[in-house]
């Protein structure tokens, strides 16, 4: 009797732990969005419109820029329904002038940018047989010299000012290298690098630099993925992945978090369990992780042909599996968060 109230208690505690843990994580800090002027890169779709919406709805005057027109329209169109003040501006952010006239403009026809969220990203999936030189340039492109040549467009006005605030999205992926996501883990690293040093440097100026690091997320998005290797098995796996609620978060909740880590000023914040759990691991064990993920390596699509050696899109790689029951939430997801255009 005694061992099942002792049992009762410590499940009762570690409930408890839980419940605190997630009000903590969970709270808000004291920089309201409400007025303030907020860029965010890649707004167009998944989890950029989903900051772009939650910003909106504190009353935030919001600019969004991405690489399609079409896309970028349906989502501005979207955010000023209620009457908020949107601006949407086709940009290519692998160029670099094309990135200093973006904030350039936002600030012409907005004013000074008091919140800067990096979030625009590519991904590829495949063996490292398959990728060559051009898949780390676009990633380093987009998730390394997009993020550094936009801060520095930002950050005359926000030391004016004294205050600011820089969100950059990274990836678990840019603490722990996943396999077959070399290029994308390899350029997400730098940005974590890149983004803790510019917080470091930055903080005696009032501007503070969150870096995210989510895990697997409900967005919609993998269908954008980019793959080489057997194009199918492996769009197939990453998008099952995606879609399980064990290993994925759902991504409005991912949204509020980052908002509120922005708020607060968190110098970083890892979204979803599993990759807490994993990048904890592998800070106390690096070695084993890599072993460990060396053994899932093998479980994944190997190297093919020639015609591995092709990027496909994700939705040009569908199969019987990657439209299956296993999918549901992912496909769900994509037609909410403008994954998917209404003539598809």
């Amino acid at each position: 009797m005694k061992r099942e109230t002792r049992n009762n208690w410590l499940a009762a505690a570690g409930a408890g732990v839980l419940v605190a843990a997630a009000l903590w994580s969970n709270r808000r800090g004291s920089f309201e969005l409400n007025g303030r002027v907020v860029l965010i890169t890649g707004g167009s779709r998944g989890l950029g419109l989903l900051l772009a919406r939650q910003a909106v709805a504190e009353g935030a005057k919001v600019a969004i820029c991405a690489r399609d027109p079409d896309e970028l329209e349906r989502a501005r169109q979207e955010l000023a329904a209620n009457g908020a003040e949107v601006l949407a501006l086709v940009r290519d952010l692998s160029d670099a002038a094309d990135v200093r006239t973006l904030v350039a403009e936002v600030e012409e026809q907005l004013g000074s940018i008091e919140v800067l969220v990096n979030n625009a990203g590519i991904i590829t999936g495949g063996p490292l047989d398959h990728m060559d030189i051009s898949e780390y340039e676009d990633s380093l492109n987009i998730h390394f010299w997009a993020p550094l040549h936009a801060m520095q467009a930002v950050l005359p006005s926000m030391r004016r000012r004294g205050e600011g605030r820089i969100v950059n999205i990274a990836s678990v992926g840019g603490k722990v290298a996943v396999p077959h996501l070399v290029p994308y883990s390899a350029s997400k690293f730098a940005l974590v690098g890149l983004s803790e040093g510019f917080r470091s440097e930055l903080l005696q100026y009032g501007i503070k630099v969150t870096t995210v690091c989510p895990g697997l997320m409900r967005t919609g998005s993998p269908r954008h993925a980019l793959v080489k290797g057997q194009h199918q098995k492996e769009y197939a796996w990453f998008v099952v992945a995606d879609s399980l609620p064990v290993l994925s978060m759902d991504a409005t909740m991912a949204a509020r978090q980052i908002w509120n880590a922005c708020r607060r000023g968190d110098a970083e914040v890892i979204l979803g369990l599993p990759a807490k759990l994993l990048s904890a691991f592998h800070g106390l064990f690096p070695g084993t992780t890599a072993d460990v993920l060396s053994w899932v390596n093998r479980t994944l699509p190997g190297p093919t042909g020639e015609v591995g050696d092709e990027r496909r899109r994700g939705y040009e790689s569908e199969s019987e599996v990657s439209q299956s029951p296993l999918t549901t939430l992912t496909r769900k997801a994509a037609r909410q968060n403008n994954e998917i255009s209404p003539a598809t």
